[in-house]
Parts: C-alpha cells; structure tokens; sequence
C-alpha cells in the first residue's frame, strides 16, 4: 500500500509566501525595533529640545532590503547639522538680493525678529560669528547603543517566529 500525503500544496503555498511574510511582519519591525534604540540615544544626548523633538525613526522596503532610519525631520531639523558638526567662524550680514533698497536698520525694523539685532539691539550691518561648538548626538547614539539595538532586533524576531508560525501584523512606514 502506498501512504498518502495531504496538504502538499498548502505546505508549498505556506513556503512559497515566507519570505514576503518575513519581510513585512518580523523584520521591518526588527529594524524599527533596532532603530527606536538608537533614537531614544539620540534624543538623549541632543542638547536641544526642538531637535531631540524631530527624531524620528522611518523603516522601508526596497526590493531584497530593510532600511530602518533615524533622521531629524521637521521643526528643529535645520539646526542638527549645527549640533552634529558645529560651525566655523563666520560673518553674517543681510544679503543685498534681500534688501529691496532698504538698509539693514529699515530691514531689521521690518522683520518679524530682526536680522541683525542682538538683544533688541540693532548691531550693525554685518556680525562676526565666532562659531558654535560641536555637540554630536547622532553618531555616538549609534556607536553606543549598537550592541543593544542588534539586540532588540533580535528579541523582536523571537518574539515574533515560533514552530507555531509568524506573529503579530505587518508593519507599515508609521514615524
């Protein structure tokens, strides 16, 4: 007598979407899981609250690739740079393409908060910056917190794949 097998094609079919299965329900997530570490670093070690503010961590799928990011977006993103890398010493002024022939007292009475007051007090038409210290947040959260974010991934996988299956939902590109 030969012995039949039963659900030959719902074992293929089961193998067949694995990979799609892996890669929207439990490894997306695993790099947001990764991320989310190295972003609460991050908005630790900023020292500003606008920035730390505008952390966020955004994962995509592109074709055999995860890519899980943690960017500064939004209010308080143009001043990352400041903070990563610092500034050099440099002079400010009013550009004359902005002027429209006033002078820069009329344009500092005009604006809303002033190009080149300081203090409430009009300083001339050009300042020397003398540059701003570094105070680098993103590229330390990554070095520090590195082994504990592949970590996290990897909890987040085991926590997720069993004999039983894959849990939980797929994961979408929520911030």
């Amino acid at each position: 007598m030969m012995p039949t097998v039963r659900g030959k094609r719902e074992v293929r079919s089961f193998i067949a979407k694995l990979p799609e299965e892996l890669a929207n329900r439990v490894l997306r997530g695993a790099a947001r899981a990764a991320a989310n570490v190295v972003a609460d670093e991050a908005k630790d070690r900023s020292i500003s609250d606008e920035v730390s503010a505008a952390i966020k961590v955004a994962t995509q799928r592109e074709a055999d690739r995860i890519i899980a990011k943690v960017q500064v977006k939004g209010l308080g993103a143009y001043i990352a740079p400041w903070l990563e890398y610092g500034t050099d010493p440099h002079f400010i002024s009013v550009d004359d393409s902005q002027r429209a022939g006033m002078s820069v007292g009329r344009v500092n009475r005009l604006a809303k908060e002033g190009s080149l007051v300081i203090n409430g007090q009009f300083v001339g038409s050009t300042v020397w910056h003398p540059g701003a210290q570094r105070h680098p947040f993103l590229r330390p959260a990554l070095d520090i917190k590195e082994a504990e974010a592949v970590t996290a991934a990897q909890h987040y996988i085991s926590t997720r794949v069993s004999k039983g299956g894959i849990t939980g939902k797929d994961e979408g590109d929520e911030a």
